[in-house]
Order: C-alpha cells, then structure tokens, then sequence
C-alpha cells in the first residue's frame, strides 16, 4: 500500500531502520519516499520520542550543504538570534501555509498556459480556414493543403 506511513526506527549509530522492509535506509533513501508522496515516522529507538522533524531537518541540511547554501545568511542569524520564539511561530503558521498557496498558485499558472498553447493552435487553424476563403490568400492554403491542388493540368493529355 503505498499511502501507507513509512515506520522507522533511529538507533543511537545514526542508523534508520525500515520496520516495514526489515531494512536498515540512508537519509536520501528517506529523501526519496518523501518525494513520492510517502508519509514517513520516525521514533528513536530507545526511547520512543518522535524524531521525525529531526531526521527531515537533516535531510534538508545535508541537501543544502551539496549546494553550499540552503538559506540566506541573514535568515539563519534570524533564525539563531531568535530561534524558540518568533521564528518558530512563523514556521507553524505561515511558512507551511505560503508554500502550499505557493505550490498551487504554480499549478494553476501551468495548466492556464497549457489552455494558451492549446487556444493558439486552434487559432492558428480557425485562421487558415478563414484566410483560405479570401480571394488573395486562396492559393497559398489550397497549396499548402493539397500539393495537387493549384497546378495546371490543362495540358495533360491520356
């Protein structure tokens, strides 16, 4: 099933245990089923603290550090000089929330430029049909419609 929440178990080694593999996973490994829409859980071992946003925090990092910058400079004294309380607020209540509306105001601006590209190729058809009609332009449609079209065949004799 694979809307199923993924369980895994985090050892004092660093280590991630799949519960529902029986298989020891890498952070990227937990990146990856994120990224196909797995919900995943993550609970340390020994004491059964959720460890989820701990391990997701960590894998954000690590992806960060690949690039050499995953955040302003600026934001991250922010984030330091006033961790606990106004930051983490704005990460609860509007970060998630901005990235959402983010996410879908996207979508909605790929699917309307789908319905242009769409729009201009009707238009461009609904055109020749009109222009093949005018006296001037006739010849060049029924041309480029029929390669038949537009030749003299007066001459030709069976």
């Amino acid at each position: 099933m694979p809307d199923a929440i993924v369980f895994l178990k985090k050892y004092s080694n660093r280590r991630l245990y799949d519960t529902g593999r029986s298989i020891y996973v890498t952070l990227a490994q937990v990146a990856e089923m994120v990224r196909s829409g797995r919900e995943v859980k993550v609970v340390d071992a020994k004491t059964e603290e959720d460890v989820t946003a701990f391990i997701l925090t960590q894998i954000i990092l690590e992806e960060g550090k690949k690039k050499n910058a995953l955040l302003p400079v600026p934001l991250l004294v922010l984030i330091i000089r006033y961790g606990d309380n106004i930051l983490q607020e704005f990460f609860e209540k509007y970060l998630e929330q901005m990235v959402k509306n983010y996410l879908a105001h996207r979508g909605e601006m790929d699917r309307q430029f789908g319905k242009w590209l769409e729009l201009s190729r009707d238009f461009s058809d609904m055109a020749g049909k009109a222009m093949s009609g005018i006296e001037p332009f006739r010849s060049m449609y029924e041309k480029a419609s029929s390669p038949d079209k537009g030749r003299s065949t007066g001459d030709d004799k069976d």
